[in-house]
């Protein structure tokens, strides 16, 4: 298979663009350090684009692998022919090599295998060849052999049956007829094994789908309620389409004496061995592409989690509620730096309310708070009505805003957040990430294991590794985009930087505590592990504020640097002109086919330059909505039909997106009823985490704590 030509195909890119890609991952590049500084080299594909291709290099490379493997153990056996190498070589994909290579790989002992040990197979040959005009009793009598453990004539026929069984079932491709034939017109079925059992898979307790509709999040709801053993799952085939078929591969000839038995063995084939296996295979296919979707979907929403921009500037309490406990609360400064941890309870069962106030009113005015971050766990709506009735009470310029708690307990147990506040427990460091989640999200959420912050669906019942592979590549693409400062930077965050390691990343935190800051991104090679390639890969993407160098707080490569202060020389800049940004400096620099030729570089990377120079270590997640601060408190039960509010994109799934609104509980907007302008395939077409949008309440179920919204104002 040529693997370029493949993969240009499916991505509808050009050959040479896949083949330069596939170039530079061999040499050891990262997937964002291609995308940022070889755009020459593959023409400016994209991050998404080329995550794509190196997915699909991957599996194309195994699956050559996977044939070289079947071809050596058929060779070996002294059954390849031409034909089956070539169609070998040919298949496209796992499965059909699989098929292929079903008749010749190792079994254990079957009712065939035995029937062959008992030199049966002649009469097998004779049924399928459809020749004899002898009844096949008397065919048989020839086979009846004690010694060989053939005792009678109907031992002699059914053990040619099961040969015959076994062949038609191997047959690459009659499964691959039936595999497409139950795909386009089976179903899938589920019932509930007890029908009065209330339960969340109540919409599935009778549910019938065709297979060819099902979507994502059906497949997995019927999957988990199969393993919680609440549902029974079936997958309803077209039986009579399929027999009808087989008979017609294998019966040619209307022969009296053979025809019955032959429809007796494609019966015995298809409903013992082929339906099984087969149901088998789709369910396999229906969940690892519903997974599939999913992960994109979790990705996709975990992405704008990442980007969402940080509030700088601003001295931040972090309040993580509870009941009985106490609300654990942990003052940060405008750099994420600790600076006070007090433990209040204005809940249940205390209820020491006046004396809360008091202890936050003199943390606000001793720290200059200008921002209360709230959890939205456990206890979080009776803390954001304390914190707004205070607000009011005192006439506090102090906003605050409910932060999505997913993963805060999960980060406090862990290792990590023990050797970062070793004096801590694990309610004070989850207030302090509750605070810095709001200052820097993306230093704050890359501390936390991707699957636990809370933006997808069925997260837990996927291939495990798959969504964590997916989701590191998204964290490390969120991560590059934005740039990390080397000298304030975690080791959590660095090593999602392109080129570093876990150990080197360490590395670098080491190399900062006991040397100082670092003054010149070339101070990188003096830290261990940290050779010529990896400082290629991650020097980029590493920013160095008032360093020796301006160009070392830019996304300018060091590779780059001659060529951007000839730029600069060329244009009448010095290198200092660039801390304050450089406006205006793509008016002046139009010719760029002229300049890029004079300087030795691509016409794109000059662009890029420009841009950078123009606004340097400018961040892109400026871009995104900025999130709801709140001041005023606001309970599921004010709500009323009709309403118009505005709310935050907390989840995007499948059939919708979940909105807060405020009142604790996320409200649904369905899929239907997120634009009327056009067709829906997907919410993701129409929102994304973290959007701030308008929402009309259609409905409220305080029982079930329900709310149904709709974007069709």
């Amino acid at each position: 298979m040529d693997i370029s030509k493949k993969i240009a195909e499916e991505l509808k890119i050009k050959a040479w663009q896949v083949e330069a890609v596939i170039k530079l991952i061999d040499e050891g590049c990262t997937i964002p350090f291609i995308a940022r500084y070889r755009k020459e080299q593959h023409g400016a594909l994209n991050d998404e684009q080329l995550r794509a291709l190196d997915e699909r290099l991957i599996y194309l490379r195994n699956l050559e692998e996977r044939k070289a493997t079947v071809l050596a153990s058929i060779e070996e056996q002294g059954k390849l022919t031409e034909e089956l190498r070539a169609q070998i070589q040919a298949a496209e994909t796992q499965v059909m090599v699989e098929d292929l290579y079903r008749p010749y790989r190792p079994k254990r002992r079957t009712r065939a295998t035995i029937a062959r040990e008992k030199g049966l197979e002649g009469l097998a040959d004779c049924i399928l060849l459809q020749m004899t005009d002898k009844p096949l009793e008397k065919e048989a009598a020839a086979y009846v052999d004690e010694e060989k453990g053939v005792a009678t004539v109907e031992e002699a026929i059914q053990g040619a049956m099961d040969i015959l069984a076994e062949t038609i079932a191997d047959e690459a491709d009659y499964r691959t007829a039936i595999r497409r034939t139950v795909m386009e017109e089976g179903t899938l079925l589920s019932v509930a094994k007890n029908p009065e059992e209330k339960s969340v898979y109540e919409n599935y307790y009778q549910f019938e789908c065709a297979l060819s509709k099902i979507s994502g999040y059906q497949v997995l709801a019927v999957n988990r309620g199969e393993k919680e053993k609440i549902l029974t799952v079936k997958i309803a085939a077209p039986e009579e389409t399929v027999l009808r078929y087989l008979a017609k591969k294998v019966i040619h000839r209307d022969n009296p004496h053979t025809s019955p038995c032959l429809e007796l063995v494609i019966e015995d084939s298809y409903k013992r061995l082929i339906a099984p296996a087969i149901e088998r295979e789709i369910r396999n296919e229906l969940t690892e592409r519903a997974e599939d979707g999913a992960i994109h979907v979790f990705g996709k929403n975990l992405k704008q989690l990442l980007m969402q921009p940080p509030i700088a500037g601003q001295v931040v309490l972090g309040w993580d509620p509870a009941f009985r406990t106490g609300c654990k609360l942990a003052v940060v400064d405008e750099t994420g730096k600790v600076l006070d941890t007090v433990v209040v309870f204005p809940t249940e069962p205390q209820n020491k309310i006046a004396e809360t106030k008091k202890i936050v009113r003199s943390l606000i005015e001793k720290y200059h708070i200008g921002l209360i971050s709230v959890g939205n766990g456990t206890a979080s709506r009776e803390s954001e009505r304390i914190i707004a009735d205070m607000l009011k009470e005192f006439n506090l310029p102090v906003q605050y805003i409910i932060v999505n708690e997913a993963g805060a307990s999960v980060y406090s147990a862990s290792k990590l957040a023990t050797e970062e506040f070793p004096d801590f427990d694990v309610g004070q460091r989850s207030a302090v990430s509750i605070a810095r989640r709001l200052q820097d999200p993306l230093a704050e959420l890359v501390k936390i294991e991707p699957k636990s912050i809370g933006v997808g669906q069925y997260q837990h019942d996927m291939n495990q590794r798959k969504l964590s592979d997916a989701l590191a590549n998204v964290v490390e693409d969120c991560v590059n985009s934005v740039g990390v400062d080397l000298n304030t930077a975690s080791a959590s965050l660095l090593e999602y930087v392109s080129g570093v390691s876990k150990p080197i990343a360490k590395n670098i935190v080491a190399y900062r505590e006991e040397n100082g800051r670092f003054t010149s991104r070339r101070e990188l090679l003096k830290v261990a592990k940290i050779g010529p390639k990896a400082y290629e890969q991650c020097a980029g993407f590493m920013r160095i504020q008032n360093g020796k160098n301006p160009l070392d707080a830019t996304s300018v490569h060091p590779e780059s640097y001659p060529a951007a202060e000839e730029l600069l020389k060329t244009l009448g800049f010095k290198a200092d002109d660039i801390r304050g940004g450089l406006t205006g400096i793509s008016l002046i620099a139009k010719d760029k086919k002229k300049l890029a030729d004079t300087l030795g570089i691509g016409e794109m990377t000059l662009s890029d330059i420009i841009g950078e120079l123009e606004k340097p270590g400018r961040d892109p997640r400026e871009e995104m909505p900025k999130p709801i601060l709140r001041t005023d408190v606001l309970e599921m039960k004010d709500l009323k039909e009709g309403m118009i509010l505005k709310g935050t994109v907390r989840n995007v799934i499948d059939f919708g997106a979940f909105v807060d609104i405020g009142v604790h509980q996320d409200g649904l907007v369905h899929i239907s009823k997120l634009t009327d302008k056009k067709f829906v395939r997907h919410p993701l077409d129409v929102v994304s985490v973290g959007d701030v949008v308008e929402v009309k309440v259609l409905n409220v179920d305080l029982q079930k704590k329900r709310i149904q919204l709709s974007m069709i104002l």
